[in-house]
């Protein structure tokens, strides 16, 4: 059988496919299988409810919690600062009312008809003569 006829192309196939048979699994081989899938997959999958990525995540989770807590409390102090405006509006408008009440009550009470029957029991009387001025000119 020395003179046989091998295809040198077709042994050196066989001879690697025996080979990557007895040959471990290497350090890359391992790495590939421990890979975690993205999140995007792990939510999907629901893998993110776990201990370990709960663990491993927990500053972004309570970093997440406060936005939404300062979200909402935002809100309502935005709420409350629209009440207030609210009703000191309407304070502002009943004080303006009671303003023009009292000012024309006041110009009710001294037109001058009523001062003038008031104070006539008094001995008071109006003028029938009208004001003069006195000027005096100063010397310069």
């Amino acid at each position: 059988m020395d003179n046989e006829y091998l295809d040198k192309d077709n042994l050196d196939a066989q001879e690697a496919l025996e080979a990557a048979r007895n040959k471990k699994p290497t350090e890359r081989a391992r790495q590939k299988v421990e890979k975690k899938p993205s999140a995007f997959v792990q939510i999907l999958n629901g893998d993110f409810l776990t201990k370990e990525f709960m663990l491993s995540n927990l500053p972004f989770i309570f970093f997440v919690m406060f936005l939404l807590l300062l979200t909402v409390s935002k809100g309502y102090y935005g709420k409350k600062l629209s009440d207030d405006v609210t009703k000191t509006q309407l304070e502002l408008n009943e004080l303006t009312s009671d303003h023009f009440e009292a000012k024309t009550r006041l110009e009710e009470e001294t037109q001058r008809v009523k001062l003038v029957d008031e104070l006539a029991p008094r001995g008071l009387k109006e003028t029938v003569n009208p004001t003069k001025v006195i000027r005096i000119k100063k010397k310069e």
